[in-house]
């Protein structure tokens, strides 16, 4: 599934950080040092998800001609899609091809219906 990020503030980035070259014998310091670096960089990349986790997404719908929808049964109840083709589309009424109408349209588990 795609999804669109609707937010006007951006993400701040995290870089991966430079380690520390390893000690031919283990030194307590290098050790520190290491967890240390790793700490920071997985605090920054904590702290990314947060900010993703507060942000809507909107999940892209796809474009189909009426004809080339897919099963409302086999889609499911409440599944939404796009089309671009309807004709004279009421909302709640089940989706008519053969117009120049582009409309938003979901599965009631039988039919696709405008809306």
């Amino acid at each position: 599934m795609t999804y669109v990020v609707t937010s006007e503030y951006g993400l701040n980035q995290a870089v991966a950080p430079r380690l520390p070259a390893a000690t031919k014998e283990y030194e307590e310091d290098y050790i520190n040092q290491l967890n240390n670096v790793l700490r920071l960089y997985f605090n920054q990349i904590d702290s990314i998800i947060g900010q993703m986790k507060s942000l809507e997404f909107v999940p892209a719908l796809t474009n189909y001609t009426v004809a080339t929808l897919p099963s409302a049964d086999t889609s499911g109840k409440g599944s939404r899609s796009f089309v671009t083709d309807a004709l004279a589309p009421t909302f709640g009424a089940t989706v008519v091809a053969g117009g120049a109408i582009a409309v938003p349209v979901y599965s009631d588990g039988t039919n696709w219906k405008v809306g």
